[in-house]
């Protein structure tokens, strides 16, 4: 059976509480009401909290009690200084005046998904582990699993290319993995990042005494991987010099250390990687065209996370359950902030894609992140025009709330419309035309009349403000979100 969730209203007005508590009472939900000074007592013995609504003025007290609370969702109604409340995660909406069934049923959506969403603590002692799967159902990521699975039994040297950040590394992993010789080590070697005159000693190893520093024999990376798979990332900024020795190995499958004379085998599979085009550097002489059909046997192409952005709410999932597993932190993203990520154009890909993850761990760890709390670069969608995809559990909830909305927002728009209806009673009929004071012996359908009038002010405002919506819902009273929604009820566009 499911625990009861409580709503949780703060305010020190009792009128405006009596008010509250009435339209509470009315959709049926379970609530508390109370003063400001009786709040750490409620916060301390209802266990299960579904929202907190804060009304009027929000005390220093308050405002510690919503950083405090990440996980309870806050809402406010009839603030004196809505400043107070801008930057908190946590507080997910407004309620205006007055109030009404359908705003007040649709914060109480919002207020189950933002539980619904608030990260599990399940899985945190879980042991740490790497981030080698490939995470994708994209056609892109179908047909590199493919190659993978048809290269990784045999024993040809595999060529991975893509941009950097699209996971090269762990295409190598499980080429690796899948092979037999995933019982044998997997060595990486990043050819760029080591000093041209270091790089042969790094491969091959020296002897003792082979240059000054060679104080003892060392083993190289090729005997290291001896029996496994060695990883070269970054084949294209590997120095000349080091690309014939590297060929003389491919071909004959010996070498020998810095400073020694004796031919060691090399029992070694040749995974290599570049985000460069090697074709284009064949041309201009800054890689060897033999080296490159030696390493390029069967080459394996990674696409780019815009590619496949598709994949994006899957590797979410997967980098999120890594953090979680390595820091025991976690965080959450709404459907319109996952939304607002497919629209990037991600140049640094998956890698991109993890470091913002970390970085949202750390400014909003336990919490919710909606577009709103996206670093401004990743903020590609107007929220306030998305429209989401409910579940089906939802539906019947949703529908419900429009069966109420309908009246509701007659109720709740009353005062707007007659004082539009006073202020702007000559231009409507000048433009109307059919506009009527007095009611027809035979009546009239006034939702139809309603209607028809509230079309033709729309209309009127937007003409005057050039279909600016901002402006047009300012100079009609009613907020722009307020506004969008009539326009699209009403199909009002502009004629161009």
């Amino acid at each position: 059976m499911q625990e009861k969730k409580y709503i949780l209203v703060v305010d020190n007005d009792a009128t405006r509480r009596h008010q509250i508590e009435t339209v509470l009472a009315f959709v049926g939900e379970y609530f508390h009401v109370f003063a400001e000074e009786e709040i750490d007592q409620y916060l301390a013995e209802v266990p299960n909290v579904l929202t907190i609504i804060l009304c009027g003025d929000v005390s220093e007290k308050l405002q510690n009690i919503i950083k405090s609370q990440p996980t309870y969702p806050f809402i406010y109604h009839d603030v004196i200084d809505r400043k107070q409340l801008s930057g908190y995660v946590n507080v997910i909406g407004e309620l205006t005046r007055p109030l009404n069934y359908a705003q007040l049923t649709e914060l109480v959506h919002h207020s189950h998904q933002y539980h619904n969403n608030l990260p599990s603590k399940r899985g945190f002692n879980r042991p740490n582990s790497l981030f080698r799967s490939l995470v994708g159902t994209s056609s892109a990521m179908q047909e590199v699993r493919f190659l993978i699975e048809q290269v990784a039994s045999t024993s040809a040297s595999v060529l991975i290319l893509g941009e950097s950040g699209t996971g090269k590394e762990v295409v190598a992993r499980n080429i690796h993995n899948l092979s037999e010789r995933s019982k044998g080590p997997f060595v990486p070697v990043n050819c760029g990042a080591i000093p041209a005159d270091l790089l042969e000693s790094e491969l091959f190893g020296h002897e003792k005494g082979a240059f000054t520093g060679a104080i003892s024999t060392r083993k190289g990376r090729f005997e290291m991987a001896e029996g496994g798979t060695l990883f070269l990332d970054e084949i294209g900024d590997m120095p000349q010099p080091m690309q014939v020795k590297l060929l003389r190995v491919l071909q004959e499958r010996t070498f020998e250390r810095v400073g020694g004379a004796k031919s060691l085998k090399a029992n070694v599979r040749i995974v290599a990687a570049t985000h460069q085009h090697l074709e284009d550097m064949i041309k201009t002489n800054h890689f060897r065209e033999d080296l490159y059909y030696r390493l390029n046997v069967f080459p394996i192409e990674t696409p780019s996370l815009r590619e496949r952005k598709e994949d994006i709410p899957l590797l979410l999932q997967e980098l999120i359950s890594r953090f979680s597993a390595e820091q025991g932190q976690s965080v959450r993203f709404t459907e319109q902030a996952i939304e607002s990520l497919k629209e990037h154009t991600w140049a640094g890909n998956v890698r991109e894609l993890s470091n913002l993850i970390e970085r949202m761990i750390i400014m909003y760890g336990e919490q919710v992140v909606n577009v709103g709390q996206l670093p401004l670069k990743y903020q590609h969608l107007d929220i306030d025009d998305y429209q989401p995809e409910y579940p089906e559990e939802l539906q019947e909830r949703e529908a419900i709330n429009e069966m109420f909305s309908g009246a509701d927002d007659e109720d709740e728009d009353e005062d707007e419309e007659e004082a539009m209806a006073q202020t702007s009673s000559a231009d409507a009929s000048a433009d109307s035309g059919n506009i009527l004071d007095v009611l027809p012996n035979n009546g009239l359908n006034l939702k139809e009349y309603l209607a028809d009038l509230e079309i033709s002010l729309i209309n009127q405002a937007l003409g005057k403000n050039d279909w600016v919506v901002a402006r047009s819902a300012e100079l009609l009273g009613m907020r722009r979100t307020t506004l969008v929604e009539k326009m699209r009820k009403y199909n009002l566009q502009k004629v161009s």
